[in-house]
Parts: C-alpha cells; structure tokens; sequence
C-alpha cells in the first residue's frame, strides 16, 4: 500500500518522476509528488496494514479538504444525478405502462404480476453484479456500461411486440439500472470531504425523487391524453403507452452522455494502486475548483488527525435496508389498488341493468359503457363502428345480427347464442365467449394482435395523478434531511424517521375516502423519505472503499428482494382486508428503525 508524500519537486528527484507528470510547466510543479511504498522484501505485519490504510484515509480526507467544494464536485452531482433519476424513472414505469401494456403486448392474467416482480429481479440482480465488479474494475466504467444497458433495452422495449420479447426487454433494462444506486453512491462519497458528505448525499437523494416526478408526470401527460399512434399491417401497433416508455429513457442516454466528460474516482485508482492516475484526478479536481473561484493555486498540507476502524455491522445494515424497502414498496403497491378498489367499487354502483329486454331493427352506432344486459334479445340487430367498455351480455340471443368494426375493453358474453349472425373486423375473441354458442354464424377477417381502444382513461388518469402528488409530497423532506443531516446525525434520522413513518400506517385504518388516502400517501412519503437519504449515507460511510460497491449493492439487492415481497404479500392483500397491511407495515417499520439507532455513528469519520 502506497503513501503519498506531499512536497515541491527538487532539480535531484526529476529523473524519478513519473510519466504521468512529464511535461508540466514550473506553475505546475506544487502539484506533483511522489509515491513511498512499503518495501517488498517487507513483510507488513497486519497492524502495520491497518495502520497503513487508516494514514492513507486521513491523507486522502485532509486533500479533498485542500481541493475543497466546488464546480468539480457540482459537475459530477448532476452526471450521477441524472443516473440516479434513472433508477427513480425504472421503478415506476413498469407500474404506469401496465394497464395499456398488457392488452396491447397481449398479456396473459398471471403476466402482469410476472412484468412487475421479473424488473425487479433484475435490479436485484443487477445491484449486486455490479456493485462488485464497481470495486474491481472502476466505479465510471461500470457505471456507464450500466446505463447504457438500460437505456438501450429500455428503448427497445417501446418497439417490441410480443410478451416475452417485451418481457425480456425490461428485465435486461432492470438489470443494467440495478448498478446505479451502489455505484452512484460510492463514486460520489470518494470526492467529499468530511464535513460535506451528509450534506451532498442527501441532496444527490433529491434526484431520484425527481426521477419519480419526472415519471408521474410523463404518464399523467401522455399515455391519457397523446392521442398519436400509428399501425403497420394489423398486428404492428405503437401506442402511446410507447411513446411513454421512449421519453423515460432520456435520462439515461442523457447521464451516459455526461459521465464520459468525468474521470474515475481518484480514491478507487489508490485503492488498486494506480497512484498516477488518482494524483492527476486529484490535481484536476484542485485545479477546477481554484479556478472557478477565482483563487491562486495552493500546496497541499498535510496533518495527523485521529480515525477509528469501523465494526462490521452488516447484519443491522442489511435488516433496516429489508425492512425500510418491505414496508416502502408493500405500501407503495397497496395505495394505488386500494384507490382503484375504491373507484371500482364506486363504478361498480353506477351500472346499468337491462333485463327481458327486446331490441330488433335497430342499429347501435355509439359507445356502451358499464352495462349489464341478461336474458335479453337482439333480432336483425347492427353493431357498426362502436366501442364496448365493461358491457357484459348474461343468457341473451343474438339473432340475425351484424357486427362491424368492434374495439371492446372488460367486455364478455356469458352462456349466450349466436344465431345467423356475422361479425366482421371485430376483437370478439375466444377470451371474451364464456359457456357460449355458435350456430349458422361466421366470422371474418377478426382483428390480430392486441388493441388499445379508449382515448380516455380516467382510471389510469388518476392513478398518475395520485402518484404525481405522492411524489411532490416527498420534497420537503428531501430538503430536510440535507440541511439536518449533518446537524442531528444519521442515526437519529434514519430512526425517527422510520419509527414516524410506522406510526403514521395506523392512521390509514381511517381511510375511507379517495381524498383521505391520497392525504395519507402524501404524509408516509414525506416522513420516510428521511429514512431512506439517512441510510444512503449511513452505507456509503460504513463499507471501506475495496468493498464500497459490493456492500453497497449487496443492501440494494436485498432492498430489491423486500421489493418483490411486499409487491405479492401487500398486493394479494388488497381485496381481503385492511387490517394485516396496516398492522405489517407499522410493525416492520417501527423495528427497523429501532435497529437502526443502534448501528455506528459514521459521522466523524473519514471514507477507509
């Protein structure tokens, strides 16, 4: 393990300076230094090892103190912001493309529950994959690899038809984001000084919260309303559900974009022992910072200052990152059902009964909505150029009928006939015929492929809305935990925060109301979001820099798996009772932050 020693270079010791510093005018010359290494015929003892590693952590500390905090260290908060945004905009999108994807890719029933739990398998994967190739080959070039995996299958995936294809798609595009919440982290955290890290961190946070913004508001924007889509042949559609899944992938071409302006991480090149190449990204970061203020270079100093080796306390870790992710996800999945219950169930008092009815020459030309027709007949009836939407036909005749150009949604015939009848260009597939029967009646040129047919949507129109607010909900605390961070300490946020956000699930038994839910939404995402930025920095701060990104990774894997099983626990919960999501997230929450208060305070300490 090397040290660095820092001083101006003597006319003696050119011959021995390396190649990285050749060629420097004699301004330069304060930046340069060399390297003293621990002889090889040497064997070091190993308290002489951690000796060595905690005088290279403190060195490496007091000179991020000389380079200071400036425009170097902003450039890179939005680079990696905008991959953070990224990982925000993935988790979601799968949730809003949902409904308008599985008609239109052709989704089978279990195949909805399969697109959501296989995304994040894929980020779990994905985290701890390259989590650990971060600590072997570099924290920006697996970054990059990372998102442009993601962006290029994420863009894929607005173009492929078929289920699986569409499937695979988005698992590829979860396994190349799932590297970029334990790098974007440990890459940021090695060009902090000390007393800025809690600050820096928390702000970087706001990033993914702007990636949900930027999701929510997209979805509310164009999958209701964009009315542009075109089709080649019949079974070619692009919807704008599509075009959605396009314009989410621009922050991770745009983050790809930035990240091949910056260089690596100077502390990850000390830690595999590319000494060169960290102490001229160490003189970059100097030289951008001094400039942009204006200021005259500086020598760097160096002190001794005291450090402490930190304990292993990955098990703690490891059971607040489960617990804080089970009850974050369970809930998240749970508001929206539980919203669209209410709404079904508001929707599901308004319909319309038609019973004994008898309809005959007549032509139907316009949009049925929410209906229930049973024991009915239709004789020398027309079906033209019209649009079902949630209609059921229940023990009713269809005689001498014709059908022309029919889109139907939530539509089906039950123990119904079809007598001489003709039904051309429609959707009515075997899917939609329960128990019922055919005679003297034909088919032509049936509709191929999956349609979407409604331009309106208020269901999912809602569903975006409610998000977009449970998002922006997020803000003041976000700024909150970056100003106190640093003031209260991590424990006690990461704690409180926890403990708050568990108290506050009680309340949710008193929900009754569409407008009561949302405004509990709103006071669960502003109270745990603390949480989360507290224990960002909390495992950034814990993992020395050799296995930063594996640790890290490690937590968002296991983050990722509480994902999934709070997304089947709470979302099979749903219909059945409130009660048992109530009472599991408060209880899961309030015990891990108590977990939480008791792992190590990391606040006075440097980055091992």
């Amino acid at each position: 393990l090397a040290l660095f020693l820092y001083h101006p270079k003597t006319n003696k010791e050119e011959e021995g300076s390396s190649e990285a510093t050749d060629g420097h005018d004699e301004e330069d010359e304060v930046y340069e230094g060399e390297y003293q290494g621990i002889p090889s015929d040497t064997a070091p003892r190993n308290g002489q090892v951690v000796a060595d590693k905690e005088e290279l952590a403190q060195q490496y500390e007091l000179i991020l103190q000389e380079c200071g905090h400036g425009r170097y260290q902003w450039q890179l908060f939005f680079a990696l912001g905008l991959a953070l945004m990224s990982d925000g905009v993935e988790v979601f999108i799968v949730g809003f493309v949902l409904p308008s994807a599985e008609t239109d890719v052709c989704m089978p029933d279990s195949g909805s529950s399969w697109l959501g739990s296989i995304v994040y398998m894929g980020m779990m994967m994905g985290a701890f994959f390259w989590g650990g190739m971060a600590d072997k080959v570099g924290r920006r070039q697996c970054l990059l690899i990372c998102m442009s995996l993601n962006g290029f299958f994420g863009f894929l995936s607005s173009f492929v038809q078929g289920y699986d294809l569409f499937l695979l798609c988005r698992m590829i595009a979860g396994f190349g984001i799932g590297g970029a919440v334990p790098i974007v982290f440990s890459y940021y955290a090695e060009v902090l000084a000390r007393e800025k890290r809690g600050e820096h961190l928390s702000w970087l946070c706001m990033f993914w919260m702007i990636g949900e913004i930027y999701a929510s508001a997209m979805a509310w924007v164009i999958i209701p309303h964009y009315g542009w889509s075109f089709s080649m042949a019949s079974a070619y559609h692009f919807h704008r559900w599509r075009v959605f899944v396009v314009v989410c992938a621009l922050p991770c071409v745009f983050s790809v974009v930035a990240l091949t302006f910056m260089p690596e991480s100077p502390r990850f090149y000390l830690e595999v022992g590319k000494h060169d190449e960290a102490w001229m990204i160490l003189k970059q970061i100097h030289d951008t910072n001094m400039r942009a203020r204006g200021q005259p270079e500086k020598v760097f100093t160096v002190s001794q200052t005291s450090s402490a080796v930190l304990p292993n306390n990955a098990i703690k870790l490891a059971i607040v990152w489960f617990t804080l992710s089970f009850g974050y996800y369970g809930l998240s999945v749970w508001f929206p059902d539980v919203i669209k219950h209410l709404q079904a169930d508001d929707y599901a008092s308004k319909v319309q009964r038609h019973n004994n009815v008898r309809i005959e020459d007549f032509m139907f030309n316009f949009t049925l909505e929410n209906q229930i027709h049973t024991n009915s007949l239709f004789i020398n009836t027309r079906f033209i150029g019209m649009k079902l939407k949630t209609v059921t036909f229940i023990n009713t005749t269809f005689q001498s009928c014709y059908f022309e150009d029919i889109t139907s949604v939530g539509c089906f015939f039950r123990n119904c006939n079809f007598i001489n009848t003709t039904l051309y260009n429609t959707d009515i597939d075997d899917y939609k015929l329960i128990n019922t029967k055919f005679r003297d009646s034909v088919f032509f040129h049936n509709k191929t492929g999956c349609h979407l047919s409604f331009d309106d949507d208020y269901s999912a129109y809602w569903v975006y809305f409610v998000n977009f607010m449970g998002t922006l909900a997020v803000l003041p605390g976000n700024i909150v935990s970056a100003l106190l961070v640093d003031k209260i300490g991590r424990l006690s946020m990461l704690g409180f925060s926890m403990i708050l956000s568990g108290i506050s699930c009680l309340f949710l038994w008193f929900g009754s109301s569409e407008a009561m839910m949302i405004g509990m939404l709103c006071l669960y995402n502003g109270l745990s979001i603390s949480a989360w930025n507290s224990l960002d920095v909390v495992t950034v701060e814990l993992y020395p820099t050799d296995r930063r990104g594996t640790g890290f990774g490690f937590c968002n894997a296991l983050c990722k798996l509480a994902a999934v099983l709070g997304n089947l626990i709470f979302g099979s919960l749903v219909s059945i009772t409130k009660a048992i999501p109530i009472l599991l997230a408060s209880t899961v929450l309030v015990g891990g932050g108590l977990v939480g208060l008791r792992l190590p305070d990391t606040r006075s300490n440097v980055l091992m």
